[in-house]
């Protein structure tokens, strides 16, 4: 690659999740909770397999450490629709904290590990004190804001202009967790970019040359490197959002 960079190991992140985590244990201890760490396990999700299915019983929500995840819903016919694309750091299993039930798949897209975080912990962990609270719904608004920007997506952009926002979207949110911004390698394919943003895997594929052949980024396989992030967000049409990150490929979450 141009820039001889390279993607920079997992384990040097520091998970964006733990202020969560570290607050709710503290809280738990401090009022002699039986609930003890909130985290109760660490587990592996290997690729295709799905950490969970729609209709499943909500027990925990999940916390990303390495890996990445889409998810997905399906309609009786069996057609699937991707909602959102997570990486380390983004929190699974907020869809179903109303209903307690899953309404999406979440699939992993390469080998993954989540720390999973039972619900009635963070219940416990979290009573009477509204600061845990507070983060919670913070992470919740967070998953509405990108849920409203990705209509304005869907309704308004150009395919060119959705796919730049797209991956403008995947810079802005590793650069937010310290991670290389400028090169990266793609867990999912065109065609699950495609489904998520209503476009064919051929329309992608052309968006991504064009953007490559005015220079705002360099594509060798599934690695981008973004070499213009200005020219980039303007591709995106980031004046419709007012200069904000475009925030799309987190959508929906599960």
């Amino acid at each position: 690659m141009r820039s001889g960079t390279a993607e920079v190991p997992a384990q040097e992140f520091q998970c964006p999740l733990m202020r969560l985590c570290s607050m709710a244990t503290a809280c738990a201890a401090a009022a002699s909770s039986p609930a003890g760490q909130l985290v109760a396990a660490h587990r592996k999700v290997e690729r295709g397999e799905a950490l969970f299915r729609s209709g499943d019983p909500f027990t925990s929500l999940y916390a990303i450490t390495t890996g990445f995840f889409k998810t997905a819903v399906f309609a009786q016919n069996g057609r699937g629709q991707i909602t959102g694309f997570e990486m380390a750091g983004d929190l699974l299993g907020l869809d179903a904290v109303a209903s307690g039930r899953h309404t999406c798949d979440a699939i992993a897209l390469e080998p993954s590990q989540v720390c999973t975080l039972p619900f009635d912990r963070i219940s416990v962990a979290g009573r009477g004190t509204q600061v845990l609270h507070d983060q919670l719904y913070l992470l919740m608004g967070r998953e509405i804001v990108r849920d409203q920007r990705m209509m304005l997506v869907l309704g308004s952009m150009t395919a060119q202009e959705r796919v730049a926002c797209f991956i403008s979207d995947l810079a802005d949110r590793r650069d937010a967790r310290g991670w290389p911004r400028g090169e990266f390698v793609l867990a999912m394919t065109r065609g699950d970019i495609g489904n998520h943003l209503g476009l064919t895997f051929e329309t992608v594929s052309r968006a991504l040359s064009h953007l490559a052949a005015r220079g705002l980024i360099h594509i060798k396989s599934r690695r981008i490197e973004v070499l213009d992030t200005t020219a980039l967000r303007s591709g995106a049409g980031a004046t419709m959002t007012r200069g904000k990150p475009c925030a799309v490929s987190g959508g929906r979450q599960g």
